[in-house]
């Protein structure tokens, strides 16, 4: 593979040092560095040899259903085409016994004709603006001077439908792909006029867009008006990844992208996307939607999109190097941040040593993407408060075959005999009061949920610092005489499942348990520690399903798949009322680290877990946390109380006894500021904020501007 990638290199580089020296101009460059791009990647000659082999009398290839146009198929006609640039890359390598083959010729000719005579019009709109045009303008780069005149003319108005009028073109993700294969197509034609005004296009896309489609001001992605997380699908690929490998195209030319823009991008990759990845390494499955019902492999993500930013600026060099270092394992992760992308519901919680996030919904943004063409047909709750942890990143990894999609990590659910149907996946949320309060090391989360689908109603909350964090839900009720159920965590089982309960500790035996009394579980480096003894539902065992049952996509596996999973839930009972929880999630611990702590020892207190308020100190870091879902007082320790005069939610960093900042937000959206009284004199002013100390009450009433518009929901932090 190494030998491979050097081959692969050296290719591009030959191609493009011949460019150079051959004093062509910048149009001519560009043309040269696409087309060494295309030939990047190697060609086996017994690939070929099978493709030649396969292909018919007609043109057409064995083993291809053109028959079925269908959104569900996937469009396998598709393999035509990406067959025909295969063998173009053959004809054009002089490592292959196929370089200048007539004889392969004739035969792209021929599967060539066939596509522009029977015309393949997939039902999905990508298959005929998206990948048809790719593969036929990747086919022209290549090989297009070559084919008969008349055959080349015949292939533009199908290459054509990639246009920036075309539904697909639409600002976000797909606009930068479709620009980018007309782009293709003018280099190919030699049209230099239009292929200038297609790069500005490019170049104009980097852009905040909040509101509808694309970028947010948050660097969270929206790629349709449903307002779905999609910065590590769309906003990755289609978009990030397309700009920056045109930026790399143009680069030092007359067509280079501003260093303006490009700078913008790495803000975005840094901010957003990076920071939705597990330790910027691994893809999280938190932000997946429908492709989660599709099989992945587990790798690190690529370098390449870095290396090619890093031609063009400085900026932010040493970040983007560093997680460079992280994907090649050159580098361990060393960041901490806690981030909420307010545009998006999405909070995200990092330390050296684990990964954890919380994704919500509310009447500003839906849950879930729609199964589009198939997949994705169980994710109904997948924005209902879930919290994924993770340490190595592969916790998760292909488990959904097998995957109890009622018992989603984090989430409350009623415990229905099925789900409903795939046409009632997507919806709009019923609350406002979604949000969280951080000053970007440490956070929390509050979540006034109310289920579209079920009506199941509770206050969920979440409290993040260094070495763990807290989870409550309170005030739980449902109408539907069914079970309701919170579940910590689903996930593969790596271990041996240990549980001390009524002053002992013992190793669960495979099956599914009820236990009373539990102070602890651990399995997987992963414990979950409870304040009061608790009775758990607990289940490790093998579990059974197939990719086939939780997609409608066609060619999918219907093979049995058996894997050992570990679930712990908490079981509320039928119709409950008034219920309530609350535990903590310890990650990277041992089981002896959990034998030896307790909640007290681990400095963590719950204030209170009521339907007014949410709230959980650390005593050892000077840290509360509080969620108000009306206005209220609360007492923290030093001797201080806080009030609210409004719902919204307050971090207090103290240090002694005296308030060192104070981080706020309003997770409803509807405030221009909010008031907050603490006990103490504090007489301090900033950008955004004043300080109103009384002497004789001895307290302080702090005044802090919020953000608007578009940074709505986003934290303020004060230094008193």
């Amino acid at each position: 593979m190494k030998s491979m990638s050097r081959i692969r290199v050296a290719v591009c580089l030959v191609c493009l040092t011949l460019s150079m020296c051959a004093s062509a101009d910048d149009f001519t460059v560009v043309k040269h560095r696409v087309i060494a791009e295309l030939m990047t990647s190697g060609i086996e000659d017994g690939q070929v040899d099978t493709l030649v082999n396969r292909m018919n009398e007609d043109g057409s290839f064995a083993g291809i259903n053109y028959g079925d146009l269908s959104r569900t198929a996937g469009f396998p006609q598709r393999r035509h085409t990406s067959n025909l640039v295969t063998l173009a890359k053959a004809y054009q390598s002089s490592t292959s016994k196929f370089y200048k083959s007539e004889k392969l010729k004739d035969i792209i000719t021929l599967g060539y004709r066939h596509w522009v005579d029977h015309d393949y019009f997939g039902d999905n709109w990508h298959n005929n603006q998206i990948s048809t045009p790719s593969n036929l303008v990747d086919l022209m780069l290549l090989i297009g001077d070559e084919l008969p005149e008349d055959l080349v003319e015949k292939g533009q108005p199908i290459i054509g439908r990639a246009h920036m009028n075309a539904s697909g073109a639409r600002p976000s993700g797909d606009r930068i792909v479709i620009a980018g294969i007309l782009a293709k197509n003018l280099l190919f034609k030699g049209d230099k006029a239009q292929y200038a005004k297609i790069i500005d296009l490019i170049e104009g896309e980097v852009k905040f867009n909040t509101g509808r489609r694309g970028m947010q001001h948050d660097f969270s992605f929206h790629h349709r008006t449903d307002r779905v997380n999609n910065t590590t699908s769309y906003g990755y690929t289609k978009y990030a990844n397309a700009f920056g490998e045109w930026s790399y195209y143009v680069a030092k030319t007359d067509y280079a992208f501003s260093v303006e823009k490009i700078n913008h991008l790495i803000d975005y990759y840094l901010d957003g996307i990076f920071k939705q990845q597990v330790y910027g390494i691994y893809p999280d499955i938190s932000v997946k939607n429908r492709s989660i019902t599709q099989k992945a492999t587990f790798a690190p993500r690529s370098t390449l999109e870095i290396e090619r930013l890093l031609q063009s600026t400085e900026y932010r060099k040493q970040e983007l190097e560093h997680i460079i270092q992280l994907r090649k394992g050159q580098a361990k992760p060393s960041q901490s941040f806690a981030k909420f992308f307010w545009q998006t519901e999405h909070f995200v919680f990092q330390r050296p040593d684990f990964y954890t996030t919380v994704r919500m919904f509310s009447t500003r943004n839906r849950n879930m993407e729609e199964p589009y063409n198939g997949p994705g047909k169980p994710t109904h709750h997948r924005a209902d408060g879930t919290n994924y942890i993770q340490l190595r990143g592969d916790e998760y990894h292909n488990i959904w075959p097998v995957y109890d999609w009622q018992k989603i990590s984090g989430t409350t659910i009623v415990q229905k005999p099925k789900l409903h149907p795939p046409t009632e996946i997507q919806k709009a949320g019923l609350t406002d009061f979604v949000g969280a309060v951080t000053d970007d090391l440490y956070g929390a989360v509050g979540f006034d949920f109310k289920s579209p689908h079920d009506f199941v109603e509770t206050k969920k909350a979440w409290f993040f610092f260094d070495k763990e964090y807290v989870c409550l839900g309170a005030d739980i009720h449902a109408a539907r005489k069914l079970p309701v159920a919170t579940t910590l965590n689903q996930v593969l089982m790596r271990s041996e499942v240990t549980v001390s309960r009524n002053g002992h500790i013992e190793t669960l035996s495979e099956g599914s348990h009820e236990l009373e009394h539990v102070t602890w579980v651990h399995q997987d480096g992963i414990g979950y520690l409870f304040p009061d003894p608790t009775r758990v539902h607990v289940s490790n065992q093998r579990q059974q399903g197939r990719w086939s049952d939780i997609t409608d996509e066609k060619h999918v596996s219907d093979r049995l798949v058996t894997e050992q999973v570990f679930t712990i839930w908490l079981n509320h009972g039928d119709r409950p009322d008034h219920a309530s929880y609350q535990y903590m999630v310890v990650p990277n611990v041992t089981q002896r680290e959990l034998e030896e702590t307790s909640l007290s020892q681990r400095h963590i207190r719950v204030l209170s877990n009521t339907s007014e308020c949410q709230a959980v100190t650390h005593l050892k870091l000077g840290l509360s946390q509080m969620v108000f879902y009306r206005a209220g007082t609360l007492a923290v320790p030093n001797d201080t109380t806080v009030t609210l005069d409004s719902p919204g939610m307050v971090m207090i960093k103290m240090k002694g006894s005296q308030i060192e900042s104070l981080s706020v937000s309003d997770p409803s959206r509807t405030l221009r500021r909010l008031r907050v009284t603490v006990s103490g004199a504090y007489d301090a002013a900033g950008e955004g904020f004043v300080t109103l100390p009384d002497t004789q009450k001895r307290q302080t009433e702090i005044v802090v501007e919020l953000p608007v518009g578009v940074y709505a929901g986003k934290s303020v932090t004060v230094a008193l």
